[in-house]
């Protein structure tokens, strides 16, 4: 939750040149609901998506107010959902079957899927970071086709690190990113799990992208602080 409009439009424009050339990744931003429209409005035709933060959980409308449909998202210029954020399930009560339910809406509107999972701290230290990883995926992606597989998108979150003082190291991620995509090889097949795209999201800055990056199931970030500047995301962006 940061930025007036005027103040993310400012970043956005301010991103746009600085990540012209990178071609060998998807950029994606995702501002608060009340600028999505403006922003993908005036990065039309550049190379970074706009995502939403969250979506409802379904297309049909109704009397839920305060929900935001995702087929309203893909109306305004969004390409992408994130889903299942940890600061979703921490505080706002997301669980597995809503991710299901908002993922199965965000890829029938026609938007790609950015399914957040991670373990909090006591489940990391209890030795059942593996088993709530893999639950989360299983349940947050059940009974999705291989045609849908393909819109999706995965993030983990160890939310363990962040906020907490603790720091986990590249092999620690790795370690974990193995782990997903082996559940997603037993849950998907071979196939799905070696094309899915798996972001790391454990304070990613500047400093720390490259040697993340060096690791072999770490496909991408889910950047939080650092991408609330226009210079401090793209030198992540462009890291290479």
């Amino acid at each position: 939750m940061y930025k007036l409009l005027s103040e993310a439009v400012e970043t956005a424009l301010a991103l746009k040149p600085l990540v012209a050339n990178a071609n060998h990744c998807d950029v994606v931003i995702a501002p608060v609901f009340t600028a999505l429209k403006t922003v993908a409005d005036r990065l039309e035709g550049s190379n970074i998506g706009v995502a939403a933060q969250d979506c409802a959980t379904q297309n049909d409308f109704g009397a839920l107010t305060g929900e935001v449909a995702p087929v309203m998202l893909k109306d305004v210029g969004c390409k992408y959902a994130i889903i299942g954020h940890s600061e979703r399930r921490q505080f706002f009560g997301e669980t597995d079957a809503s991710v299901n339910s908002k993922t199965r809406a965000a890829l029938e509107a026609g938007l790609k899927a950015i399914v957040c999972v991670g373990e909090t701290l006591a489940e990391r230290e209890s030795g059942d970071a593996e088993s709530i990883v893999a639950g989360q995926l299983s349940n947050g992606l059940s009974g999705l086709t291989v045609d849908a597989m393909s819109r999706i998108i995965i993030a983990y979150e160890p939310v363990w690190a962040i906020g907490t003082g603790k720091t986990a190291t590249p092999a620690q991620a790795q370690e974990m990113h193995g782990h997903i995509r082996s559940v997603v090889e037993k849950d998907h097949g071979k196939d799905v799990a070696a094309s899915v795209r798996i972001l790391y999201g454990g304070s990613v800055k500047p400093d720390n992208i490259a040697e993340l990056m060096s690791q072999p199931d770490v496909d991408g970030a889910l950047v939080g602080g650092a991408s609330l500047d226009a210079e401090s995301f793209a030198k992540i962006v462009n890291y290479r």
